[in-house]
């Protein structure tokens, strides 16, 4: 048995390494590791993707975003990385860069200094983010749609810094067996430049009735 995520949060609160319960907690949904079938396959125009030999309800935790911690400013040093995730839940909490609210506000305990700190944060964007170029797991090979069947959500656990929450894909509607898993990366149309300095276009190949045309 495990709590369901209905629709998506600024943050979640899950019980960490200093509460008394154990794993089987129902707040620690999504702790739990990988509870579906999850495969991934090969696509005629979107390269690899990930689809579920499982039922999967709404609102279930599907699986976290793993790779190696970094911070935004060493990735000048990574190149051709298609599988770097920004953790921007505090710019996606004050819609800051174009990033949609999420539904709920929430206060996050800080001293004074971690609000000097996070007012610094979004002013100059996303601190860290989590590189699975390298190290990751099948949350890495998840397509981006424009009418996703998953969505993003920050977790916090074991501390209360938003700059490093964990990343973690639920889904947002009943996914049927064998139904591409999908989520919305977020971009910006034109907020990509290459090292020339000039705007990079990806065309989206997701197919839907409302799709963008281009993934940036």
């Amino acid at each position: 048995m495990f709590l369901r995520l209905v629709e998506p949060r600024d943050v979640v609160f899950e019980c960490g390494p200093r509460c008394g319960c154990g794993p089987s907690c129902l707040n620690r949904t999504s702790q739990r590791g990988l509870k579906y079938q999850l495969e991934v396959y090969r696509t005629k125009d979107k390269g690899w993707a990930v689809r579920s030999r499982d039922l999967i309800p709404s609102g279930a935790p599907v699986c976290e975003y793993i790779g190696i911690l970094r911070k935004s400013d060493e990735l000048d040093n990574v190149s051709g990385n298609d599988y770097i995730f920004d953790i921007d839940c505090w710019q996606t909490m004050n819609g800051i860069g174009g990033r949609e609210r999420r539904l709920r506000d929430v206060s996050i305990p800080s001293s004074n200094h971690a609000k000097e700190r996070n007012d610094h944060i979004s002013e100059t964007g996303p601190e860290f983010c989590i590189d699975a170029g390298l190290y990751g797991n099948v949350a890495r090979f998840i397509n981006h749609s424009c009418e996703p069947n998953l969505f993003v959500q920050c977790v916090l656990s074991s501390h209360h810094d938003v700059r490093l929450a964990r990343v973690v894909l639920f889904a947002a509607d009943n996914i049927l067996p064998m139904q591409e898993l999908t989520y919305d990366y977020g971009y910006e149309l034109d907020s990509v430049t290459g090292p020339d300095g000039k705007i990079k276009e990806l065309p989206c190949y997701c197919g839907t009735a409302d799709c963008r045309k281009r993934l940036y």
